[in-house]
């Protein structure tokens, strides 16, 4: 591939999605299959499939090509069949994910099915919030005292979004409740550093140790979603410093991102990736993190991909053994994101 060409990132992301589609698809499930080549036994993580729909809704934005659209219908028909026909779950950070996916495929649609699916997974999410920790939304129903960003930020980000397209004032005050909880219990107020959860284990610590980009990237995703309806400039301000500081805090010294762990982890960075270029692309002032997202992306598509064009959580070498379906979308997202910030049209 010729990285001097304009539109390197849109060739890229198209050849991840043909490759994420080619590989991990499994017809006879109706699903994306966890990993490839498959494993003798593979298990049922939920959230995976709505980052496969976030995915295939990018290629849709990217290009046009209803394809894509063929394709969501298809992950979304099947996913909900896997799930027992519904969409909702035991962890609510899931069913948000969940919820956020489907509220983009209404956007872009315009398909009520989509919005009625994300009216009652909402409703059920806001069963979440209870007084453990003074407030917040609980990770899963059966540990409703435990509490953390990726069950706070994105519930956030929801509730803003709702409000922004359907008026309803009582999900203005959900999305700033739970904002303000996470700012106030799981983020360093110097740094603006976003810590991962507190009362794990029952003994209300916070897990400091736990630095994962997902949670810089779902804050500084609400904390614009609010400076949206808001107009507040300190909440764009905010967002930016966040996702600042995750660079310095997580990035290595030439603004690259690490493997970051297997499994759930391999999420982590194309979710951070996604709420940076809404950064990127709300304001001006954020040059620099486009640059981030940009290098990360020709460093992938340089150095990442195999033989079968999928890549793995190394960015910086070849997976030539199994890959995972979350590190592959990881990839997707992050071409995807350096796509949409490309000028000009998606052309083969």
């Amino acid at each position: 591939m010729d990285f001097t060409k304009m539109g390197w990132a849109r060739q890229a992301s198209r050849e991840a999605q043909e490759a994420l589609w080619r590989n991990f698809r499994n017809e006879e499930e109706g699903i994306f299959q966890d990993h490839f080549p498959v494993k003798e036994q593979e298990g049922w993580p939920y959230w995976w499939h709505a980052h496969a729909l976030d995915a295939l809704l990018d290629g849709y934005l990217r290009s046009g090509d209803g394809v894509y659209l063929e394709r969501f219908e298809k992950e979304y028909a099947g996913t909900y069949k896997k799930n027992g026909n519904t969409f909702l779950h035991n962890w609510y950070d899931d069913m948000e994910w969940m919820a956020l996916a489907l509220l983009r495929a209404y956007d872009a649609t315009g398909r009520e099915l989509y919005r009625e699916q994300v009216q009652i997974i909402w409703e059920d999410i806001k069963t979440a919030w209870n007084d453990h920790c003074g407030g917040g939304m609980a990770w899963k129903k059966d540990q409703r005292d435990y509490k953390n960003t990726p069950a706070n930020g994105p519930a956030a980000i929801l509730a803003f979004r709702l409000f922004q397209r359907f008026g309803d004032e009582r999900d203005l005050e959900w999305g700033r409740r739970i904002l303000d909880w996470n700012l106030e219990h799981l983020m360093d107020p110097e740094t603006c550093f976003v810590w991962d959860g507190m009362n794990r284990l029952g003994d209300g610590r916070i897990d400091y140790e736990w630095k994962f980009t997902y949670c810089q990237g779902v804050i500084l995703g609400a904390a614009l979603e609010y400076y949206r309806i808001s107009a507040d400039p300190g909440y764009l301000a905010l967002a930016g410093r966040v996702a600042r500081r995750a660079v310095t805090e997580l990035a290595d010294g030439d603004g690259i991102f690490p493997y970051e762990g297997p499994d759930d982890c391999g999420l982590f960075r194309g979710i951070f990736f996604r709420y940076v270029c809404e950064l990127v692309k709300a304001s001006d002032e954020f040059g620099d993190l486009k640059e981030i997202i940009v290098k990360n992306a020709r460093f992938l598509a340089e150095n990442g991909r195999n033989g079968d064009g999928l890549v793995g959580g190394h960015w910086e070498r070849r997976e030539e053994g199994r890959v995972d379906l979350a590190q592959h979308l990881s990839a997707v997202m992050a071409l995807e994101m350096a796509a949409a910030l490309q000028e000009g049209k998606d052309t083969e």
